[in-house]
Parts: C-alpha cells; structure tokens; sequence
C-alpha cells in the first residue's frame, strides 16, 4: 500500500473529532480559528490536538 492510503487508514481509525479536525485542516483548508469554532473549542486547543494528532500518526506510520 502507498503512504497516502496508509495515511488515509491511520486516519479513518482516529477518534471522530481527530478525523474531523484533519478534514477541515487539510481538504478545507480552513485555518485553527475557524475549526475551533466548528468544534466549539479554542484555537489553541486545535493547536495542540494537531500537533498530538500528527505526532500520533507519524508514529504509527513508522511503526508498519
């Protein structure tokens, strides 16, 4: 399998507020602002549940 459907299998497995907030990051291309008001939580929350999130992902993408 490539890495983009390794990627995308990582992340159908995420909780739903972690696929959502990769969703509307990165094939919305809306900014934290805007998502933390989706998800009615702050920017910095984004913030941080990104950064956890790819953290998350790079690790179990280099884990096979």
């Amino acid at each position: 399998m490539n890495s983009g459907g390794c990627w995308l299998r990582l992340i159908r497995q995420l909780p739903e507020k972690y696929r959502l907030m990769i969703v509307l990051y990165y094939y919305e291309q809306l900014n934290f602002r805007e998502i933390g008001e989706i998800l009615q939580v702050s920017e910095s929350r984004i913030s941080q549940m990104h950064s956890r999130v790819m953290e998350r992902l790079k690790r179990k993408l280099s884990r096979g």
